[in-house]
């Protein structure tokens, strides 16, 4: 949505040190996107292969995965006029992604497959591997089920327990960096206010400079 800028508030622009609309629109440069994203990518490909696309759970778990990835991106654009529009989005995305990652944890419990503990060493392992794409977490995912020889007791994992666990653990990354970021958030909006509290400062301190004789 773009805003049309009044004379009035044009020469407000032109002359504050602070801008009226602040930088805003950069969610591609934000982890928490970019986890979400690959979580988004992850739960396509997975809902694909694993659950029926004649389910409505299949579609469910896409369209949530979707709605964290769109939610931050909206959020992030609408900061320039709204960081109130901005809190409430990402907490929209949060919100989605936790309801993601129930589907997964129900997925594997009616299938009696395992969540893999928090201190289970593949949760690190793929952490540490930094996946760019879903490719990557596949290659991933065969070199984890390839290389297990069952020493420890227990069966090969199948790729849907690695699949489902992977999307997990991605999930959950990406709730912890959108954690941190809703808190940010609500701790600039409690001490700066939002568009309406900037434009009331930048007119003060374009009144101030310009003296008592500009109306």
């Amino acid at each position: 949505m773009k805003y049309k800028i009044s004379e009035e508030l044009a020469w407000l622009v032109e002359e504050s040190a602070e801008p009226l609309l602040p930088p805003h629109g950069g969610y591609r440069k934000l982890k928490g996107f970019q986890v979400a994203q690959l979580a988004f990518d992850l739960t396509v490909r997975f809902c694909d292969r694993f659950v029926s696309k004649y389910s409505r759970t299949h579609d469910q778990m896409v369209q949530g995965a979707r709605s964290g990835v769109q939610n931050i991106a909206e959020g992030s654009q609408a900061s320039g006029t709204s960081k109130k529009t901005e809190l409430k989005l990402t907490n929209v995305a949060r919100s989605s992604l936790e309801e993601l990652r129930l589907d997964y944890e129900d997925f594997l419990r009616q299938r009696k497959l395992p969540l893999w503990a928090d201190d289970d060493p593949r949760r690190q392992a793929l952490v540490d591997r930094r996946c760019r794409n879903v490719d990557e977490i596949a290659r991933w995912a065969v070199e984890l089920r390839n290389g297990h020889d069952g020493r420890d007791g227990q069966d090969r994992p199948s790729y849907e327990e690695i699949a489902a666990n992977a999307a997990h653990v991605l999930i959950g990354v990406a709730c912890s960096l959108l954690d941190r970021q809703i808190a940010r958030l609500a701790t600039d909006f409690e001490k700066e206010g939002g568009f309406t509290e900037r434009l009331y400062r930048i007119r003060q301190q374009n009144r101030r400079r310009q003296g008592p004789s500009r109306q």
